[in-house]
């Protein structure tokens, strides 16, 4: 069921590749017909999830590829991949249905997107490192025709820009891939084996050599400050469904890269690492805000509150790896029952907090900001511009059009954490987890208000004041404009009112991920609960 998953959309892109004589409508309606199955599909398997053991995984399927170097075709899904992977059917299918009025080769661009879906769904999906590396260096190929063949501005100089930082950062990330495989007996490139007896223990130079190899990959394509100057013109100059498949699941494959391979593979590199995780994530956080703030294009600041939102994610799994030190420290040596043992279990349980709320901030992002990108795809459409503030021939949009208004100041709203959306939830346990560890990550809630000044202050320039709008006027959303920014906003709520059946499935995975960065913290807690008082 899972390959059926991975490899349905690329089965589609090949059909509509091969077949000239399909004709436009037919391949858009077929885009829609492929996404929907697609959505379907994770759903039924989402329904029929069950938790699997510690580090385990469901829906699991593993085929001998290339036996010589120890790597195979090995997926499988888990608490954190599988609401990525749902994440990810719902973002292509709200750009299928935005993209049936697409005059602009749709049949060519319905084929790109479909090989799109199959890369990013087989990033989420890989459980061996080889198979990791090619779905996602193909995310990469799939994003850069996106952005040179349908992009607009000076969309050449932004596709190649793209590729070049991103490439790199791939290279990096195989560098790290192959230091983990020299490093294991047997050598070996399965991720589920190499968590089991994670290779580089007790070699602390080497450990955070690859660890750092492994942070300039994902640390690109996350994107965390200062390797992040790909990000703005990337989405200035992308298409609309462009923008939404790279803010809405791209950016995700980085900070799911740290979670899925780099904190349970290096668990020592990355608790000796944790305070520059930290730093980053704190600097990405206050300064995508700073710079988000100071933009006079929609666009270009709703891609600079990615870098905002992301830096979140990156520092509460640095927090994570604090917290283990802590458990760790707290833990050992501890008298039986004492106050070590409850320091141990409460530092834990942040940690757990901390990885539970980066998980549900990928959700968030994805769902949030890719309603933005789709809305800010309508503003260009209409008006030639993403133009906004003084100087701007748009203003007073709330009266011209009153539905595209409204769905803007929900994802507004939305995004910067307001209660009742998803945001809420997710930097509720970002910081819960990371200010109990570190108090000084508190300085990072100073990204939310500043997140709320910029969106305040883009409401105001396009929804208020006199209306006017170049072009002839404004004219309201279309069905296909509005139904897939309803959903996403609709999911976005009811995560935000009842995240209860998200985290269920996120907590066992994240406790597993706990238990693999602090070994020696939890056996040390469970032994001095276990053991009797002066033993």
């Amino acid at each position: 069921m899972l390959s059926l998953l991975v490899f349905m959309p690329l089965v589609a892109a090949g059909a509509l590749a091969v077949l000239p004589r399909v004709p436009d409508a037919a391949a858009r309606w077929a885009w829609v017909a492929v996404a929907g199955a697609e959505l379907v599909l994770v759903v039924a398997m989402a329904l029929a999830y069950r938790t699997p053991a510690p580090g385990g995984l469901t829906f699991e399927q593993r085929v001998r590829w290339i036996p010589a170097v120890g790597t195979s075709y090995h997926v499988g899904l888990d608490g954190i991949s599988l609401p990525l992977a749902a994440l990810t059917c719902v973002v292509f299918l709200a750009c299928a249905v935005y993209a049936l009025r697409e005059a602009h080769r749709p049949r060519a661009q319905a084929a790109l997107f479909l090989f799109l879906q199959t890369a990013c769904l087989g990033v989420f999906a890989a459980q061996d490192l080889v198979l990791f590396f090619v779905f996602f260096d193909l995310s990469i190929v799939g994003m850069y025709f996106s952005i040179a063949g349908w992009g607009h501005g000076d969309r050449a100089r932004s596709a190649l820009r793209f590729f070049l930082y991103t490439f790199l950062g791939s290279l990096a990330l195989l560098v790290a891939f192959i230091g983990l495989y020299l490093a294991s007996a047997p050598h070996t490139f399965d991720i589920v084996e190499l968590a089991a007896n994670p290779p580089l223990q007790g070699s602390p130079t080497t450990g955070v050599l690859v660890l750092v190899a492994a942070l300039v990959g994902l640390g690109i394509k996350t994107p965390v400050a200062p390797v992040h100057t790909w990000l703005p013109p990337a989405h200035t100059d992308a298409p609309t469904i462009g923008s939404v498949v790279l803010a809405g699941v791209m950016l995700k494959l980085g900070t799911y890269g740290l979670v899925r391979v780099v904190m349970p593979l290096l668990p020592d590199a990355w608790r000796a690492a944790a305070w520059v995780v930290v730093t980053l994530g704190i600097v990405s956080a206050l300064y995508g805000a700073l710079v988000a703030l100071a933009q006079s294009d929609f666009k270009r600041m709703v891609a600079y509150t990615s870098v905002n939102h992301m830096g979140y994610v990156v520092l509460a799994l640095g927090a994570a790896g604090l917290a283990g030190g802590s458990a760790a420290s707290a833990a050992s040596g501890a008298p039986a029952g004492g106050a070590g043992s409850a320091l141990g279990a409460a530092a834990a349980s942040s940690q757990q907090l901390a990885v539970m709320g980066a998980v549900t901030q990928m959700v968030s992002h994805g769902l949030i900001t890719a309603a933005l990108f789709l809305l800010a795809g309508v503003l260009r459409d209409r008006t030639g511009t993403y133009a906004m503030g003084p100087g701007s021939t748009v203003s007073g949009l709330g009266r011209l059009a009153p539905r595209w208004a409204a769905l803007l100041a929900v994802a507004s709203f939305a995004s910067l954490g307001l209660p009742a959306f998803s945001g809420f939830v997710a930097e509720l346990q970002v910081f819960a987890g990371s200010i109990a560890t570190a108090p000084v990550t508190a300085v990072a809630l100073l990204g939310i208000l500043i997140t709320a000044a910029l969106f305040l202050r883009a409401l105001q320039h396009l929804l208020t004041g006199p209306a006017r709008a170049p072009r002839g006027g404004f004219a309201d959303l279309r069905a296909a404009e509005a139904v897939p920014v309803v959903v996403l906003l609709v999911l976005a709520t009811a995560i935000g009112v009842a995240p209860q059946p998200l985290l269920d499935v996120i907590a066992p995975t994240s406790a597993w991920i706990t238990s693999v960065v602090t070994p020696s913290a939890t056996d040390a807690v469970a032994a001095s609960v276990a053991a009797p008082a002066g033993s």
